[in-house]
């Protein structure tokens, strides 16, 4: 079967790269350096004091440049879950199977190794703490790709950023206080509790994301200030939108800020690598450098980020990065400034920027970066760019692209064509994605089969247009129906639970999920029906996300499932008042 195949395919590839490590591995340093990896999300070029915003101070970040190294041209995807990918990874996303950011789109094709796998097999600690993004289901989970440690979200984004609903481990949780502050104080446990072994954090933040919330103490001096800096294109800027964001920028440098300074008390400052960047340009039209483009484009403002890099006594105080480089190349260049190797079976995308880092090599040759999104590919090197129109710009005069110089340079943009043209060809998907999810691993019993990953059927619709923290709601007939594409993994019987809502006056609904031939039946018999939350924290009215609620778990029984792939529904088969329940989630356990 499908995901057993590729399981197999995966433990035999990583055994191998173990071989051959053993064989052509580089001696290690005596002491290996800690890994802190921060990744902030819709966060652009721009929103940061270092790059000259005046709109708000971001003094640890800005810190962290000027004691190591700052990327002046540093590039992602246009999109969160595709730039995790190719961080993770060092290859550009069409090859790793992520080409979207939900309903399946963002996860992690299982035969791409990673950069955790490559830190935990040389006996780092590897945690993560935030927004994941790249499977929900094992061996999609972060749990399976190299993680020892998860406290966060596998989703695309969330719908509530006080006391949210999280993940730790396996198990569903409740946070404690505003999210981007929890994660930061579970990664600082994480830390203190590794001060003697080598660690690799990686601290995924999910903000400044919609929906706009952050705490009074960071937005109360943005409510009424004034916005110095404004975007500079033709589409008009939401100041609502730039005053919550900007806060909540301000918000994530303060917890940068405690990640620091817990690295100095417990005296791994100089022994630590801390990487900061973003995961795409900004998720508003605001002050961005005058690039045009921003979060889900493949021109300059979608893509080019903030990227500092701090190592003491390694990589030169206030050293400034004029070479071109992308999130494909974390994983290299990380790994060698470890003393580790990558995977020799799997060709990097991405170069090992150590020379740079480390002041080792100046002449350095020109190279090709490219973005993808949906089909649009820019390309850039060292000087030009060829955006996804085939429309040529000289970034080294023009980075804001306002003059097309196609005619002017025909060479080349003729040559930056054809390597389009080739990119096309051998890295982006030629059939349609159709891998089932997961079902069924002893490694980990519980499969979560949240509404974002399944189909509505008649009247039953998603509580929002973005299906990342969506419930399913308007259960309205016994022709009604929910399906989950799955494969089983392990042939065997399963406990069966369905996360539901439902109404006093429709007490009684009867509900049925089946697979194949086999089935169970289960009764909601007790109402639970809590008010929509996450509005009352909202800076900004929302546009995509859903709001919140809680639901309450109902057990069905159990059902026996063979090894193979199918269809899980659930429909009901008694609806006796107006509709059905809401529902958020079907969990699957392996007895």
């Amino acid at each position: 079967m499908w995901c057993l195949q590729v399981a197999c395919l995966r433990l035999l590839l990583c055994g191998m790269v173990l071989l051959l490590w053993g064989f052509y591995g580089e001696a290690t340093p005596a002491k290996q350096p800690n890994i802190v990896v921060i990744l902030s999300d819709d966060q652009g070029w721009g929103d940061l004091s270092l790059h000259g915003n005046p709109n708000l101070q971001t003094p640890n970040i800005d810190r962290l440049a000027h004691e190591g190294a700052m990327f002046e041209r540093f590039y992602v995807s246009p999109l969160c879950a595709p730039t995790r990918a190719e961080f993770l990874t060092g290859r550009y996303h069409p090859r790793t199977g992520v080409h979207g950011v939900t309903t399946g789109a963002e996860r992690l094709n299982l035969d791409e190794y990673t950069v955790a796998e490559a830190f935990r097999a040389a006996n780092y600690r590897t945690a993560i703490f935030g927004k994941w993004h790249n499977g929900s289901q094992y061996p999609y989970h972060p749990l399976a790709r190299g993680f020892q440690e998860f406290y966060g979200f596998t989703s695309g984004h969330w719908g509530i950023y006080f006391d949210p609903p999280l993940e730790h481990n396996g198990k569903i949780v409740t946070g404690k206080g505003y999210i981007t502050d929890d994660l930061t104080d579970h990664a600082i446990d994480f830390i203190r509790q590794c001060k003697d072994r080598p660690f690799f954090c990686y601290v995924a933040y999910n903000t400044p994301h919609s929906p706009f919330q952050v705490p009074d103490r960071f937005y109360n001096r943005f409510a009424e200030a004034e916005i110095v800096k404004r975007y500079e294109g033709k589409e008009p800027e939401d100041l609502a939108k730039t005053r919550a964001a900007l806060a909540m920028c301000e918000n994530i440098d303060w917890n940068v800020g405690r990640i620091l300074e817990v690295l100095r008390e417990a005296g791994l400052e100089q022994d630590t690598i801390v990487i900061y960047f973003s995961d795409n340009g900004p998720n508003s039209w605001r002050w961005n450098g005058g690039m045009r483009g921003r979060k889900g484009s493949t021109d300059e403002g979608g893509v080019r980020v903030p990227c500092v890099i701090r190592w003491p006594k390694h990589i030169p105080a206030g050293l400034r990065i004029s070479q071109i480089a992308a999130a494909i190349d974390l994983f290299p260049t990380l790994v060698s400034l470890a003393g580790i190797k990558a995977n020799p079976l799997k060709p990097l995308d991405g170069w090992d920027l150590s020379p740079l880092l480390l002041g080792k090599q100046t002449a350095w040759p020109d190279r090709l970066i490219f973005s993808h999104q949906a089909g649009r590919v820019s390309v850039r090197n060292q000087r030009y760019m060829l955006d996804a129109q085939g429309r040529l710009y000289d970034l080294q005069t023009d980075p804001g692209q306002t003059r097309d110089i196609t005619k002017e340079l025909p060479d080349v943009a003729e040559k930056l064509q054809a390597a389009v043209n080739e990119f096309r060809a051998t890295a982006l998907p030629q059939t349609p994605d159709d891998r089932p999810f997961p079902v069924g691993y002893r490694e980990f019993p519980v499969t979560f089969l949240p509404a974002r990953d399944g189909v509505p059927h008649g009247n039953i619709r998603r509580s929002a247009n973005a299906p990342n923290c969506s419930f399913f709601t308007n259960w309205l007939s016994v022709d009604d129906a929910i399906i989950w594409d799955i494969e089983v993994h392990t042939a065997g019987t399963y406990e069966v639970c369905v996360f539901y809502t439902c109404r006093e006056k429709d007490v009684g609904v009867e509900l049925e999920v089946s697979f194949g031939s086999a089935s169970v039946k289960g009764q909601v018999t007790e109402a639970f029906d809590p008010p929509l939350r996450g509005q009352e924290f909202d800076r900004v009215p929302r546009e995509g996300e859903s709001y919140v609620k809680d639901f309450k778990p109902l057990l069905f029984g159990t059902l026996t499932l063979p090894a193979e792939r199918g269809q899980l529904s659930i429909r009901a088969t008694k609806i006796p008042g107006e509709r059905a329940i809401d529902l958020r989630m079907v969990t699957l356990t392996l007895k």
